[in-house]
């Protein structure tokens, strides 16, 4: 029979490595995010991915899938080449793609926005088109290379989750 004491002790052991796990708080590329507590911390499938959430749909929806990359200074093809890809990858709806440069914090930031029929995946590699998606992305301007943001799945969740998304990246170009 295990001891109170080692069963107190091992309970706490299991919260502290969870919460190592699940920071509430990352920096990818210079910035620093926040991530709401509502958004689940996933492990990266893939080295390319710096970090990714997962940002839940209401009553059991599929959650929609946050994914950040950052390449380096000059990687990855810079920002017009990306937002072409990520638009690329949907059969957008009529008027739906929007690209809208802001600065925020004197940060330089591309926010990104489509939906339709999605067609993601990783390039190369063919994926089953997904209706009614929608993408939220960002690319934040930094020095050492700039951060992608990218947001895709069903369009409630993500169409949902704009306005928090927004903020979440304004707070990470603010707090550089």
């Amino acid at each position: 029979m295990k001891s109170p004491v080692l069963v107190f002790a091992l309970t706490l052991l299991a919260a502290a490595s969870l919460r190592a796990e699940d920071p509430a708080t990352f920096e990818v590329g210079g910035f620093k995010f926040t991530r709401p507590a509502e958004w689940k911390w996933v492990a990266v499938t893939s080295p390319m991915r710096k970090a990714q959430l997962a940002v839940p749909g209401k009553d059991g929806a599929k959650p929609a899938e946050m994914t950040f990359f950052h390449f380096g200074a000059g990687g990855a093809g810079g920002v017009d080449a990306n937002v072409k890809r990520w638009l690329g990858q949907f059969e957008s709806k009529e008027g739906a793609d929007k690209v809208e440069p802001e600065t925020i914090g004197g940060v330089k930031v591309m926010f990104v926005s489509t939906e339709g029929t999605f067609s993601g995946g990783m390039p190369g590699a063919a994926a089953a088109p997904l209706e009614n998606y929608a993408l939220l992305g960002a690319i934040l301007d930094h020095a050492d290379g700039a951060v992608f943001v990218k947001m895709t799945g069903p369009a409630a969740v993500v169409q949902g989750a704009a306005k928090q998304f927004r903020a979440f990246i304004a707070a990470a170009a603010g707090a550089k």
